[in-house]
């Protein structure tokens, strides 16, 4: 069996060949039962956060004939305890196991952490091709932490960024990360992209062509007052039914769509609670990346730049499988 550490799998994903091979596996047939949930309550004792032990299982179809590459199964085993940064901690902690779809037997262990931060801004890369003005050029990164960099290289990557704002609830947070990416990204990217941490998040939102939040936050960062024509607003924290990063008026003023159809009316709480509401129906769920890979919905129409787009990811586990074939196929030996 191989193990391969963050820094492995890291090296092993491009980012434009994980977001094509995203869109082929949801264009293919994966198994994906809805991800477990295990809540652990007050883990370090009274006052202390409750903490949640995730199970996501995924597998594809097997072969019906000799010839026929093996399928594979999959599971991703994450923790999440949001008090962790109070001791210098990751909040988010993950291993990935991939087994032989013929057999059951142990292929390869990697790092779930590493390989969870490139698929979920992949996906939102994905999701950006089908949402995104093409000529968006301004980009917001709502939150600090360690998704941040990924969803901003990501989209930096997917549409033509000239300018990266970026906004944190303890803005030396943001200043750090914007000095930090002012010589990674353009060396990334392979372009100039000016990077810096803004102050103002009202006014951010309002001058940004793409508005991406990566955040465990419980009340809304993204308000609907604030958006303008042309935006798109790429949703990737608040993965429980009480967390949201965006009012009922943003998700009403927006074309919404989501990463999986089942897990966001179940979990995601920026659906789940102007649902609740009455704010919106299920209809109004245009599409997810099932519909849009498979060319079921076109997403934003073409010279389209007017209407505003919003997607809601919570995570998949066809995407930890994809990425983890992905990577184990090409890490080097």
């Amino acid at each position: 069996m191989r193990l391969l550490d963050a820094a492995q799998v890291d090296a092993a994903l491009d980012d434009l060949v994980l977001v094509d091979r995203l869109a082929a596996t949801f264009r293919a047939d994966v198994e994906m039962p809805v991800r477990h949930h295990h809540p652990i309550p007050a883990p370090t004792g009274p006052g202390s956060a409750d903490a949640m032990l995730l199970l996501m299982p995924a597998w594809t179809t097997p072969p019906v004939s000799r010839g026929q590459p093996a399928g594979r199964i999959g599971v991703k085993v994450v923790t999440v305890f949001p008090d962790n940064g109070l001791a210098g901690l990751p909040a988010i902690y993950g291993q990935y196991l991939l087994l032989d779809g013929a057999t059951g037997a142990p292929l390869a262990l990697l790092d779930g952490t590493m390989l969870t931060k490139r698929r979920t801004a992949c996906a939102s890369g994905l999701a950006s091709r089908f949402l995104s003005r093409p000529d968006s050029r301004r980009l917001l990164m709502i939150g600090t932490g360690a998704l941040a960099p990924e969803l901003i290289r990501v989209h930096s990557r997917i549409r033509p960024i000239e300018e990266v704002m970026i906004w944190g609830r303890t803005a030396a947070h943001a200043e750090a990360l914007a000095a930090r990416l002012s010589a990674a990204l353009p060396a990334a990217v392979g372009r100039a992209v000016r990077v810096r941490a803004v102050p103002d998040r009202a006014a951010a939102v309002q001058a940004a062509d793409i508005i991406s939040c990566a955040t465990l936050s419980r009340t809304p960062l993204v308000e609907g007052a604030w958006l303008r024509p042309g935006q798109h607003v790429d949703l990737v924290g608040a993965y429980q039914p009480t967390m949201r990063e965006s009012d009922d008026a943003a998700v009403r003023a927006a074309q919404v769509f989501v990463d999986t159809r089942a897990g966001a009316l179940k979990e995601a709480g920026d659906i789940v609670q102007p649902l609740q509401a009455g704010e919106i129906e299920e209809d109004d769920v245009l599409a997810d990346l099932f519909a849009l890979c498979r060319g079921e919905h076109r997403g934003r129409e073409p010279g389209d730049g007017r209407s505003i787009t919003l997607f809601k990811s919570v995570g998949a586990a066809l995407e930890d499988l994809a990425a983890a074939e992905l990577a184990v196929g090409q890490a080097a030996p």
